[in-house]
């Protein structure tokens, strides 16, 4: 599954829209819910990023967003 991060480059600032960031990150999950709980255990073991929400995305939304942005996948 393919999912959409939100996040803060900087866990000791206070979150502003402005400054939100995203990346997907492509999980061998069964669910929605293991990959929110994978997703934030990985970002947590590599990064400092203050995770604010993620969302899984389906092929077509995936799609959608590699066309209209510069979306692809990180790897970590």
């Amino acid at each position: 599954m393919i999912f959409k991060v939100f996040y803060q480059e900087d866990k000791s600032r206070s979150p502003r829209r402005e400054t939100t960031k995203s990346l997907y990150l492509d999980l061998d999950v069964k669910t929605e819910e293991d990959g929110v709980i994978k997703g934030r255990a990985i970002l947590a073991e590599k990064t400092d990023y203050l995770v604010e929400f993620i969302e899984a995305l389906s092929d077509e939304a995936f799609d959608y967003e590699k066309e209209n942005s510069e979306a692809k996948i990180t790897e970590l």
